[in-house]
C-alpha cells in the first residue's frame, strides 16, 4: 500500500516530477557515454601498447635495459624460447636484437631504434604489419638486393622520406570529400609543386586560405597531398660487436601508422638475420625476448613463473615496463565508480529540493495520516520511496539513453579528428568506439538507488518532525 501511494504521489505534480526526472537522465547519461568513450580510449591504448610496443612480458639480459650494450645479449636464446612456448598459457616468442643508432637521408638525421626482428614469428605476436600504409610497400615482401626496413609514419616525415605534393589526383580527391570548390580554387597555385615536409606545406596553404578553412579542411588538404616514393633509402649507422661504426643502406618496404607519434618517431624494425650479418653477432643470440600469452589475465601468473625458472635474466610484464597503464587499467572500475558518484551527488540535491518542496505542501496531507494512525516509520518509507522513484525512473531513462547511443557510435565510432595531433602524441587513438561492461551498469543502479535514499533523509526528517494537530490546523 506504502508503495502505490509513493508511486501516486510523485506523479501528482507532473511538471515538477518529469523536471527531475529528466535531469536525472541526462545527468545518468553524461556519465555513462563519457566513461564509455573514457575506456573506449584506454583499452585502445592497452591493446596497443600490448599489441604493437611492448608484448605481454619481455626477457632481457639483466644489464641490457641500463646499458643498451651490443655485447649484453641473452645466451642460449633459442632453448629459452622453447622452454617459454612450453609454459602454460604462453602463445608465442621471439627474440629481438635491439641497437641504438642514426637514421639518415639526404634531407636530416634522426636517432633510432634499431630492432631486428624475426618476420614470420613478430606477425604471430604483434599487430604492427596490419598497420602498413596502403600503397607504401609491405611488410618484409619486397624483392630489393638492398637490406630491408619497416618504418612509423612519425619518422618517416622526420627524415623527410614522406613529400607533399597536390596533383591532380589529391584535388580530385578533395573535391570527392565535399571540399568547397572555392577552397580548391585556392590550392590550384600550389598544384604540382612538391614540399619536402608537412610544416613547409601547411605554410604554403595556409596563407592562401581563412582561419576557418584552414581549421575545417586543413587536415584533409594534406592527407590528400601525402606522398611516399616506395623503395626509398635509408642509410643506419651503428656499432658492431667490435665496437666500430657500421653503415649500411635500407631500402624502406613499408611504413606503418598507429596512434602513438613516439613509438613511430624512434623505432625502425629490419630483419635480424641482415642485422646479425652486419654487425657480427652470433647465431642464436638476442638483446630481448618478447612473449604472447593467450589472455592478458595470465601476465602476473606467468611472470611469475618465467621468473623463477629464469633467475639469471630480466622478466618484466608489460605493467612493469609502463606502470602508468597498468595503474589506469587496474583501477578503471574505481574511476567508474568515483566518476558516477559525483555526478549522482549533484544530482541529489535536485532530488532533496524536490522532495522538501512536496513535504512542505502536503502539510496537512502528512499531518492528517498521523493523526489517524500512520506511525512514523511508515511515513519515512513513504517519502523515501517517492526520491527512490523518482531517482530510478531517471537513472533507468538514463541508462537506456546511454545504451542507445554506445550502439549507435560503437559501430563507426566517434571521430575527433580536430585533435588527433594531441593525443596521438600521448598514444591515444582520436577514433573512438565506445563500450562499458555491464558491470559499470550494475554499478551505476546501486548509486542510483544509494542516491534515491540519501535524498530522502532530509525532507522525511522535516516530515517527522511535524506535529500533527498543528499539521492540520496549517493552511
Amino acid at each position: 500500500m506504502i508503495t502505490e501511494i509513493a508511486w501516486k504521489n510523485i506523479w501528482r505534480n507532473k511538471s515538477r516530477s518529469l523536471i527531475v526526472i529528466t535531469a536525472v537522465t541526462i545527468g545518468v547519461f553524461a556519465g555513462i557515454f563519457s566513461m564509455a568513450a573514457i575506456n573506449s580510449s584506454v583499452q585502445q591504448r592497452l591493446d596497443a601498447a600490448v599489441h604493437e610496443e611492448l608484448s605481454h612480458i619481455q626477457v632481457n639480459n639483466k644489464d641490457f635495459r641500463s646499458s643498451g650494450d651490443i655485447q649484453d645479449t641473452i645466451q642460449g636464446a633459442d632453448s629459452l624460447m622453447t622452454l617459454i612456448e612450453k609454459t602454460k598459457g604462453v602463445k608465442a616468442a621471439t627474440g629481438r636484437i635491439i641497437l641504438m643508432g642514426i637514421a639518415s637521408t639526404s634531407a636530416k638525421s634522426e636517432g633510432v631504434e634499431i630492432i631486428g626482428v624475426d618476420p614470420v614469428k613478430e606477425q604471430q605476436i604483434f599487430t604492427l604489419p596490419e598497420k602498413l600504409v596502403p600503397g607504401t610497400g609491405s611488410y618484409f615482401k619486397s624483392e630489393t638486393k638492398y637490406n630491408m626496413a619497416y618504418m612509423g609514419e612519425t619518422l618517416a616525415r622526420d627524415l623527410n622520406i614522406i613529400r607533399f605534393i597536390l596533383t591532380g589526383d589529391a584535388l580530385a580527391k578533395l573535391r570527392n570529400e565535399k571540399v568547397p570548390e572555392l577552397v580548391i580554387t585556392r590550392l590550384q597555385s600550389l598544384k604540382d609543386q612538391r614540399f619536402i615536409s608537412e610544416k613547409a606545406f601547411a605554410k604554403a596553404f595556409e596563407v592562401l586560405l581563412s582561419p576557418s578553412q584552414n581549421k575545417k579542411y586543413g587536415l584533409k588538404i594534406k592527407e590528400a597531398a601525402w606522398s611516399f616514393r616506395e623503395g626509398s633509402k635509408v642509410i643506419l649507422s651503428f656499432l658492431d660487436v667490435n665496437n666500430v661504426q657500421t653503415s649500411a643502406v635500407f631500402r624502406i618496404t613499408g611504413i606503418f601508422r598507429t596512434n602513438n607519434d613516439m613509438f613511430e618517431s624512434v623505432s625502425l624494425f629490419v630483419p635480424g638475420e641482415e642485422l646479425r650479418r652486419l654487425t657480427g653477432l652470433r647465431e642464436g643470440t638476442y638483446h630481448r625476448i618478447i612473449v604472447e600469452l593467450n589472455s592478458d589475465d595470465l601476465t602476473g601468473e606467468v611472470t611469475s613463473k618465467l621468473r623463477e625458472s629464469m633467475p639469471g635474466l630480466e622478466v618484466l610484464s608489460w605493467k612493469e615496463i609502463q606502470p602508468d597503464l597498468a595503474l589506469m587499467a587496474d583501477f578503471m572500475e574505481q574511476i567508474y565508480g568515483i566518476f558516477m558518484a559525483i555526478i549522482l551527488a549533484a544530482l541529489a540535491f535536485g532530488i532533496v529540493n524536490t522532495m522538501l518542496m512536496a513535504v512542505l505542501e502536503r502539510t496537512r496531507e502528512i499531518g492528517m495520516l498521523a493523526a489517524i494512525g500512520m506511525n512514523r516509520r511508515k511515513i519515512f518509507t513513504m517519502i523515501m520511496l517517492e526520491s527512490v522513484f523518482l531517482s530510478l525512473v531517471g537513472g533507468v531513462s538514463g541508462m537506456a539513453v546511454s545504451l542507445a547511443a554506445i550502439a549507435a557510435t560503437a559501430k563507426h565510432g566517434i571521430n575527433l579528428v580536430k585533435y588527433s595531433e594531441g593525443m596521438e602524441a600521448f598514444g591515444y587513438s582520436a577514433h573512438l568506439y565506445p563500450s562499458v561492461d555491464i558491470k559499470f551498469f550494475l554499478i551505476t543502479a546501486v548509486l542510483i538507488v544509494i542516491t534515491g535514499i540519501i535524498s530522502s533523509v532530509y525532507p522525511a526528517r522535516k516530515a517527522l518532525k511535524l506535529n500533527p494537530v498543528e499539521a492540520i490546523r496549517g493552511e
